[in-house]
């Protein structure tokens, strides 16, 4: 019996990338190889619940979203998410994958659009990207950088210039309560960046 260790499935309004706003039903897989210094998601370190695949696939078809979301914690840490994200996908679900970009996106079907972060230096785990990732996204995937000051601006923005990333859909998404979104939108602005400044919505509303 094929199984993931699970931190919590639930359904809420998508609070970041270009999906923020739509409907979205959430499947937080338990563990993380990373340790960033502004993490929300602390309580996914913790062991989960042993779930079949069967049952999480069940449990994803209670809500009515069409769209479902791979989160963690690191969801590509447990070999058998794959197995999820191909079923989903067999299922006719928009899925949607969030990773750290820490680990090879090569066995991520081409129909998972990628969300991957790639962490900035106050994160604390600026030197975590796997750079053989950029070989495989697609025009649908999309790239994240959260922002915690000017040095993580600097840092994401000649990373984006360098290896050319202009043509993918990018997220500049300032440290809840940290950075301010007004002083990131300044910068974004001088520097005529063709990134997306994104707030995070579910934080904004008060949702899960």
């Amino acid at each position: 019996m094929k199984s993931l260790e699970i931190s919590e499935i639930f359904y809420s309004l998508q609070g970041e990338s270009s999906y923020a706003g739509m409907p979205c039903t959430f499947v937080r897989l338990a563990g993380c190889n990373l340790r960033c210094s502004y993490c929300d998601t602390k309580y996914s370190y913790a062991p989960g619940e042993q779930i079949a695949i069967s049952q999480i696939m069940a449990e994803v078809a209670k809500y009515p979203s069409s769209l479902v979301e791979l989160t963690g914690g690191e969801p590509l840490m447990q070999d058998n998410s794959i197995l999820l994200l191909t079923q989903l996908l067999g299922k006719g679900y928009r899925v949607l994958l969030e990773t750290n970009g820490s680990l090879t996106l090569r066995q991520v079907p081409a129909q998972v659009i990628k969300i991957v972060d790639i962490k900035c230096p106050a994160s604390g785990m600026g030197d975590s990207f796997l750079i053989n990732n950029l070989d495989y996204l697609t025009v649908n995937d999309e790239l994240k950088f959260v922002i915690s000051d000017r040095g993580d601006y600097v840092f994401a923005r000649e990373f984006v210039r360098s290896h050319e990333l202009l043509g993918y859909t990018i997220h500049f998404s300032p440290v809840y309560q940290t950075m301010k979104p007004e002083e990131l939108a300044d910068w974004i602005l001088k520097d005529g960046l063709e990134v997306k400044l994104s707030l995070q919505l579910h934080r904004i509303l008060n949702l899960r």
